[in-house]
């Protein structure tokens, strides 16, 4: 079963990897033809103003998610659980919740 995983782990990260170049490329694409298309500079630089500010704030969600949930493995650790229990998934769906809800609240002040 060990040696089946590291095939499936390759292929998953290839994929993940060509995904992304594929994206990576369609916007560089995207890009140079709005470019090409758009002669207000303004217009072009509240495209990309726009596009910053959205990449900041999933780099925000994913940052209060990720450190919730962090914090959510140390409960489990520190309550001492070491078998997957309801209460084990509990904390964890919890603090995702948490820090869904956390970065909607600071989502919304931003705004």
């Amino acid at each position: 079963m060990e040696h089946d995983l590291v095939p499936l782990t390759l292929f998953v990260c290839i994929t993940f990897g060509i995904t992304y170049a594929i994206k990576l490329l369609v916007n560089a694409r995207v890009r140079i033809k709005m470019l090409q298309a758009c002669d207000s500079k303004e217009l072009i630089e509240s495209i990309v103003r726009g596009e910053d500010h959205l990449g900041r704030m999933a780099s925000l969600r994913w940052g209060l998610v990720l450190l919730l949930e962090g914090l959510g493995f140390g409960a489990i650790q520190y309550s001492g659980w070491t078998t997957i229990t309801p209460g084990a998934i509990a904390v964890l769906i919890g603090a995702f919740g948490l820090g869904s809800l956390i970065y909607f609240l600071i989502a919304q002040r931003l705004s």
